[in-house]
């Protein structure tokens, strides 16, 4: 899946409130302050059996008023570049601004797509209040509100013309697909040119020297697969982008069209905002996943107590979904590189596996005679079978008399359950109750 819409425009539009509309979450934060979106930025969702990624491009914007332009011009430049369509977002209650007018400009020259969404359409009031909007040169405005979600069926409908339903490639003979990917710096292309044996990447201390996606085929030392690296030449003027933003936007091709994810984090400075907001990518498409703190000569006290705390604290940091290896690396001394070939291949492994039903009923069942689910207002709820789904990520259905009764708590009770028994390390795994 490489349908990508970015949400574009100036603080305070409601981009947040639409973003949490359309992947039918709550993933950013949403307030009536500019620039508070800090966190998750990314999302996926399905309208009319096409499947798209989200970016809110919102969260990024820091400082006074004068500042404002140029961190937006910034952000709008990287969304034309990646995303597949624009969704140009402008707040009706304020009517056009000079920031809106800075943004527009940008679109007009780009010949991308974009859709003029015009939001806290509330009334008919306010859709006439619209009209102004007509005067930046567009053919169509999309009245919106993202609180409520009036409109957004229109929009929809406008927005998936612009995509195509595509499947990933296929790889020849079933080959695994293992992406590397991280924040810029981290060594990711040093990583691919120690395990290849070649300088094939550019390799550069100035951050963000990565730029397309490149895959290299890995057929030694018993092992065979593809590896998948956002890597190429980036021009010096571009180095000053907001990295921050572009790093996420161009790691979600590779990690959609991968099957396990070696994701990398400098040790030098730990798991930041911007490696979670990754590893929330790689989560949010149900792949495989290996931890690699890479730079690990750099730390100067390295016995067994601080490497162990030092993973407790990432464990902590990425979870709920613990469950995940976690290597120590250097690129530099070739430390544990090829114990992430194998720790990969092993991810791979355990996400591809399928568990025969009979097995897993009497497993799952048994668990559940002893840990039933609680009953609600004297209602007993009663799970009589399971099934492991035929999905490329691990997923089992619970058939039961009531699965709307089921709390969360349990779900993850079931989850535990099946990890402890069953080897799913470094794969996230989905759980659904149905109806019997």
């Amino acid at each position: 899946m490489s349908n990508i819409v970015a949400i574009v425009g100036r603080p305070n539009v409601g981009k947040s409130t639409l973003f949490n509309r359309l992947v039918g979450g709550r993933a950013a934060i949403v307030e009536e302050v500019s620039g508070v979106t800090r966190d998750r930025i990314y999302g996926t969702s399905e309208w009319n059996g096409v499947e798209y990624s989200v970016i809110d491009t919102g969260g990024y914007v820091q400082g006074s008023e004068d500042i404002f332009e140029e961190e937006i011009r910034k952000q709008v430049e990287i969304a034309i570049e990646e995303a597949g369509v624009i969704l140009f977002v402008v707040d009706v209650t304020v009517g056009i601004t000079d920031l809106d007018e800075a943004v527009m400009n940008l679109l007009r020259k780009s010949e991308k797509p974009f859709l003029l969404v015009a939001n806290k359409v509330d009334n008919s009031a306010r859709a006439s209040d619209a009209f102004e909007f007509y005067s930046l040169g567009v053919e169509e405005i999309f009245n919106i509100s993202a609180n409520n979600g009036s409109g957004t069926g229109e929009l929809l409908d406008a927005l998936v013309k612009n995509f195509t339903i595509e499947e990933a490639p296929e790889d020849e003979s079933g080959i695994p697909r293992i992406a590397v990917v991280g924040k810029p710096n981290v060594g990711k292309s040093s990583f691919i040119n120690a395990i290849t044996g070649e300088d094939r990447n550019i390799v550069t201390p100035i951050s963000g020297t990565t730029r397309d996606a490149i895959d290299t085929r890995f057929n030694l030392f018993g092992f065979d697969f593809k590896l998948i690296d956002t890597a190429g030449i980036r021009k010096k003027s571009k180095v000053h982008e907001d990295l921050e933003f572009y790093s996420v936007i161009r790691s979600i091709r590779s990690i959609e069209y991968s099957d396990v994810c070696i994701f990398m984090v400098d040790a030098t400075e730990g798991i930041q905002k911007q490696d979670l907001n990754i590893f929330y990518v790689i989560e949010k498409n149900r792949k495989g996943v290996v931890v690699l703190i890479n730079k690990w000569d750099l730390i100067e006290s390295k016995d067994t107590m601080s490497t162990k705390a030092y993973e407790d604290k990432v464990r902590e940091q990425l979870a709920p979904f613990k469950d995940v290896p976690i290597l120590f690396t250097s690129t530099i001394t070739k430390q544990r590189l090829h114990k992430a070939l194998e720790k990969s291949m092993e991810v791979y492994e355990n996400r591809i596996q399928k568990i025969p039903t009979s097995e897993l009923n009497n497993f799952c069942l048994a668990v559940i005679e002893k840990n039933p689910p609680p009953a609600l207002k004297g209602k007993y709820i009663r799970i009589k079978f399971v099934t492991q789904l035929p999905t490329h990520a691990p997923a089992f259905a619970f058939f039961c008399n009531m699965p709307q009764y089921i709390p969360e708590s349990y779900k993850r009770f079931l989850e535990n359950k099946i990890r402890a028994h069953y080897n799913f390390e470094g794969v996230p795994i989905r759980i659904f109750f149905r109806k019997k």
